[in-house]
């Protein structure tokens, strides 16, 4: 049996759904401007699930994004905000880790849309050191080029905390990042930089089953979360698109999510948690198959 890191799930959606208020450009950013406690509930509903991981509400708190509503003033104290109802949370929880999120820098499934490297080494570094003593690793989400993870790995390089890089995958062929690159491809980069761990995200879950096995070629501790959505809109790929574009699927109970999870731990993964649409209720369908199939959550 093996020791299995539990990650929470969605923060971003769960706060949306949770929050009530309208879907804006700025996504989750916006529900913690208006209701900054539902971070920390949503972080401790997770740690109650039985995740030991609390992935900070930072993915799309970006100088890039809050330009273009005129709010990069409010960079820092966002952070700071997000950070600390993470903080709190394990808190009151008592346990945990804390996962510092960073999310592309543009748009999320947009390979085509990243800054050259040299602007991506300037903008992660300075949320690296934004985070640095208090989160216990950084966490790269939905990466879906080449491209993007070489502007990680700059920007992180000087990091004090430990990187774990999660790539997202087409979701009509699992064995290809949305850029279209091979999942293999990725394996220069892994070895030259030498990540903590190296993940699969924000696809469905049935395409990341069928890209998860070449992570176990990486030699490196692999894993995976996958999303509840129908599929990446053409409409979530516009300029400035809002999450109304995108649909939840009806399909994935709690029970059916944890049986993909559990089938990631029979391929070899020791990390396994949820994306966007996988709630706490999914979480702890997996915290409670692990504990009978006799694995520790660690």
């Amino acid at each position: 049996m093996s020791a299995i890191t539990l990650l929470d799930g969605s923060i971003g959606q769960e706060l949306v759904h949770r929050s009530g208020s309208r879907a804006t450009p700025l996504w989750s950013t916006s529900v913690m401007m208006e209701q900054p406690e539902l971070v920390g509930d949503v972080h401790l509903d997770y740690f109650k699930a039985g995740a030991t991981v609390a992935t900070t509400n930072t993915y799309a708190v970006h100088t890039s994004r809050l330009e273009r509503v005129g709010l990069e003033d409010q960079h820092e104290r966002l952070m700071d905000a997000a950070l600390a109802q993470a903080e709190a949370a394990r808190g009151a929880h008592g346990s945990g880790q804390i996962a510092g999120a960073l999310g592309p820098l543009l748009a999320s499934y947009r390979p085509d849309l990243f800054p050259e490297v040299g602007m991506a080494t300037e903008r992660f570094g300075i949320i690296a050191n934004m985070m640095a003593g208090r989160v216990d690793f950084l966490l790269a989400e939905t990466v879906s080029s080449l491209q993007q993870a070489e502007g990680v790995f700059a920007g992180t390089a000087e990091a004090a905390e430990p990187l774990w890089i999660a790539f997202s995958v087409d979701d009509v062929d699992g064995t290809r990042l949305r850029s279209g690159e091979a999942v293999t491809d990725i394996f220069p980069l892994i070895a030259e930089h030498q990540p903590e761990a190296v993940l699969l995200n924000c696809s469905t879950p049935e395409a990341i089953s069928a890209g998860l096995p070449a992570l176990a070629d990486t030699g490196l501790p692999f894993g995976a979360y996958a999303n509840g959505f129908t599929k990446i809109s053409d409409g979530f790929k516009a300029e400035f698109p809002t999450v109304d574009a995108l649909e939840q699927r009806t399909d994935l109970s709690p029970e059916k999510y944890a049986d993909f999870a559990l089938s990631w731990v029979d391929q070899g993964a020791t990390i396994v948690g949820g994306c966007c649409e996988v709630g706490p209720a999914h979480i702890s369908e997996i915290a409670a198959r692990l504990k009978a199939a006799g694995h520790s959550i660690v």
